[in-house]
């Protein structure tokens, strides 16, 4: 449970402070790099991430998975 509050509170922090244009990046656990277009979205029902990749396909990863997410400043 603390581990999934800490990623929670990455997730929430990272979704309050970036704005709803920027892209965002999503650093894996397992050491991948998303560049993900717009803010992703976290689905509190099923614990996934929902967020549209650099090639405009949607896409869905379990938030256990995510390290850190992070706006992208161009």
């Amino acid at each position: 449970m603390k581990k999934f509050s800490y990623i929670a509170g990455i997730l929430a922090g990272g979704l309050l402070l970036a704005g709803c244009s920027s892209d965002h990046i999503l650093q894996m656990k397992d050491g991948t790099t998303v560049v993900v277009q717009g803010k992703p979205k976290a689905d509190s029902a099923t614990g996934m991430v929902i967020y549209t990749d650099e090639n405009g396909q949607q896409q869905a990863v379990n938030q256990d998975q995510i390290k850190e997410m992070s706006s992208l400043n161009k």
